[in-house]
C-alpha cells in the first residue's frame, strides 16, 4: 500500500484530450524504482494491442483468449479490447460482403463494444473513428479500474492511459502533416509551381 501510494500521490493527472505529461517509458522506471517484480513484469502486458505486438497489427486474428496474468484488471482489459477488435472486424466484413466473414466470431461480452464497433464504422473519416474508439477505451479503462485509488490497478490504468495520449499524439502529427500536404500544394497551384522546396523533405518517419 504504501508504494502505491507514494507513487500515485505524485502523478499528474489525466485527461483524454491533452498533451501527455510523461512517456510511458518514463513512467515504467518510476514503476521500477518503486513496485516489486512482479508488479513491474505485469506492466509489459498493459498494451494497446497485445497480439500484434511482434506480429503486425495486419497478422492479428485475436482467435485466442488471453492468457490470464497475475491481475484481474489486466486480463479484464485484454478481454475488452479483444472483443471490441473482434466486433469491428465482423461489421466490417458485412460492410465489405467479404466471404467467410470475421475470422472468428465475437464473445458476448462486454456488450457494449457491439454498438461501439457499429458507431465508429459510420463515422465520416478513419481518424475521426480512432480518436472515437481511443476515447471509448479510456472510459472502459477508468470503469474496469474500480473505485480504488491507491491500488495496483491505478498503476496499470495509467500506463494504459499514458498509451493513449501518446497515440493521440501520432495522430496529430500526421493530421498536421496531411494539413501542411495540402496548404504546400495550394501554395504551389497559385504560385505555378516554381517554388525548389521538396515536400517530402516535412514527412514524419
Amino acid at each position: 500500500m504504501s508504494s502505491y501510494y507514494y507513487l500515485v500521490a505524485q502523478l499528474p493527472y489525466l485527461v483524454y484530450g491533452q498533451s501527455v505529461p510523461m512517456s510511458s517509458a518514463v513512467f515504467k522506471g518510476l514503476c521500477r524504482e518503486l513496485l516489486s517484480a512482479s508488479e513491474v513484469a505485469l506492466l509489459d502486458a498493459c498494451t494497446l494491442d497485445v497480439e500484434a505486438e511482434g506480429a503486425g497489427v495486419e497478422d492479428a486474428s485475436y482467435r485466442e483468449v488471453p492468457c490470464a496474468t497475475a491481475s484481474p484488471f489486466i486480463d479484464a482489459w485484454r478481454n475488452w479490447e479483444r472483443a471490441l477488435r473482434l466486433q469491428l472486424a465482423r461489421y466490417r466484413a458485412q460492410r465489405l460482403k467479404r466471404e467467410g466473414g470475421a475470422p472468428v466470431d465475437p464473445p458476448e461480452e462486454p456488450q457494449e463494444v457491439v454498438a461501439l464497433a457499429k458507431a465508429a464504422l459510420v463515422l465520416d473519416s478513419p481518424l475521426e473513428a480512432e480518436l472515437f474508439l481511443d476515447q471509448s477505451r479510456w472510459n472502459a479503462i477508468e470503469a474496469l479500474q474500480g473505485g480504488v485509488y491507491f491500488h495496483a490497478n491505478t498503476i496499470y490504468a495509467y500506463l494504459l492511459k499514458l498509451l493513449l495520449m501518446e497515440r493521440r499524439s501520432s495522430f496529430r502529427l500526421e493530421e498536421g502533416f496531411a494539413e501542411y500536404k495540402g496548404l504546400y500544394a495550394a501554395i504551389m497551384e497559385r504560385g505555378g509551381g516554381n517554388v525548389p522546396i521538396s515536400i517530402e523533405s516535412g514527412e514524419p518517419k
